[in-house]
């Protein structure tokens, strides 16, 4: 998991979390928060940060549990897909993905909710109360739509910077050469095509 210090991170699907991470920061001054060894050319180790392990949202989760836990937020992820033009099936493939629809999901390094906020992206979104699901779900469906429009409605690019950060996506002109990033995106477009065939 990669993610800056004004980003959006990760949580981790189906594992446990290692228990630490590192801060990197690169040459332009941007923050890395990641559990990743990073190249030395490019980052400076800033320091390695020790967090307790904590298990995942998804651990246990079925097609059916999750069905369910979807179906109680698919009225409000239709509300506010309409309002910031994204389609409503990307958007439950990323909640899918960053929590299995758990508002309540917090990664270890502090993404909080439905669609796993970091604080400060929280704030800089109008929302306050990150575990309240119609308002993490607006501050982060405007965000991926941010995205969308950051990178030229260029799906797989708003879905690795939503991910990994818009800087990331930038700096390499495309979805980062970052594995976790990288089956990010595959795993929520494998979700976004399961939701297109079903029709929901």
């Amino acid at each position: 998991m990669l993610a800056p210090a004004l980003g959006v991170a990760w949580l981790l699907i189906g594992q446990v979390v290692s228990a630490d991470y590192y801060i990197y920061k690169e040459n332009d001054g941007t923050r890395w928060y990641t559990n990743l060894r990073m190249p030395n050319d490019s980052y400076t180790l800033i320091a390695t940060v020790g967090r307790p392990t904590a298990a995942t949202s998804c651990s246990g989760v079925t097609h059916t549990i999750m069905q369910q836990r979807a179906s109680l937020h698919a009225s409000v992820i239709e509300q506010y897909a309409q309002i910031y033009d994204v389609d409503a099936r990307m958007i439950k493939a990323i909640i899918s993905v960053e929590s299995c629809f758990d508002r309540h999901a917090v990664s270890r390094v502090g993404a909080k909710g439905l669609m796993q906020l970091m604080p400060a992206t929280a704030q800089s979104l109008g929302v306050y109360d990150v575990f309240d699901a119609n308002d993490n779900m607006r501050g982060g469906i405007r965000y991926f739509s941010d995205m969308l429009s950051r990178f030229d409605k260029n799906t797989e690019f708003a879905l690795a910077a939503y991910n990994a950060g818009p800087g990331a996506v930038e700096k390499y002109h495309g979805i980062p050469p970052y594995e976790e990033t990288q089956k990010y995106v595959k795993r929520v477009l494998e979700y976004y095509d399961r939701y297109a065939e079903s029709g929901q």
